[in-house]
């Protein structure tokens, strides 16, 4: 049984209200996403093949910030030889910068290339008969539907066009905008990187350097799925406010020790579920 004292005088944030009520209906039980094939032509990124019969959703890059039709295609079909779901890791065309530079982009373009890259790789799924679970923004773009509400409608409203929920961050507005477009949310958590006092994420550049090791990894995720609360930069506690429901806390394949943190978090989030009698993986 995992036991963790929540801290009553952890901080509540305006931009971590609202429950993360899609999670609860959506989700079974807390899960493991994990952004996949991020590769180029001869150049592999991440371990693809040790991940993913770790992981439970696949957020599948598709050849925006990286990837190409043949990692795409091998991706779908290492998801389904394992059964784990499949989403469109979209992101912005730059593959020198991996998608993590900041550009500007009109919103329309912005629903344009969500539309362009997602129908891309639901290609692939359907070719292999494999349902598109979800869309996912990558990197910059993560950070730009943040910042921009012209931007974040653009992605929901691509969300719309395939019926599919979006795995975005902890966000009171990103909820009430979904709402009105009749959008799921699967809201995460992420274990590998660091939270600002703000409750955002802390801005990641090309080639990341790992933040925490697997063993810390694991701490977060029990902090995180037992007592709701996450630890900022500054040593601050935080009230994520998913109020009981489920969490998908999502890992990148490029950090150095990537495949250690996958491990740690399986363990770690297989201990949580089991304690709470939820389904194991």
């Amino acid at each position: 049984m995992v036991e963790l004292n929540k801290d009553l005088d952890a901080k509540t944030l305006k931009v971590l209200l609202g429950p993360a009520e899609h999670n609860a209906k959506l989700l079974v039980r807390h899960e493991i996403n994990c952004d996949m094939g991020e590769g180029f032509g001869p150049w592999k990124l991440g371990p693809d093949e040790e991940i993913m019969p770790l992981i439970d959703r696949a957020n599948i890059a598709c050849a925006g910030h990286a990837g190409d039709p043949k990692i795409m295609e091998d991706m779908v079909r290492l998801a389904k030889k394992h059964d784990v779901k499949c989403g469109a890791h979209v992101g912005l065309p730059d593959k020198e910068g991996f998608g993590r530079r900041i550009w500007l982009i009109d919103p329309e373009d912005i629903y344009r290339l969500t539309i362009y890259q997602t129908g891309a790789l639901k290609g692939f799924l359907q070719a292999e008969g494999v349902e598109l679970t979800h869309i996912k923004p990558h990197g910059e773009l993560y950070f730009y539907v943040e910042r921009d509400e012209n931007v974040m409608r653009a992605v929901i409203r691509a969300a719309k066009v395939f019926d599919v929920p979006l795995v975005a961050g902890k966000s009171a507005r990103y909820t009430q905008l979904a709402e009105e477009y009749g959008v799921k949310l699967i809201q995460e958590f992420y274990p590998d990187l660091n939270y600002t006092p703000e409750g955002t994420l802390c801005r990641i550049k090309a080639g990341p350097k790992s933040l925490k090791t697997p063993e810390i990894l694991a701490g977060h995720i029990n902090k995180a799925c037992i007592s709701d609360q996450v630890v900022d930069i500054e040593d601050t506690t935080l009230n994520l406010g998913f109020s009981g429901s489920p969490l998908s806390c999502c890992l990148h394949s490029d950090m150095p020790n990537a495949l250690g943190n996958v491990k740690a978090a399986r363990s770690a989030i297989d201990e949580v579920n089991k304690s709470l009698g939820l389904s194991c993986y």
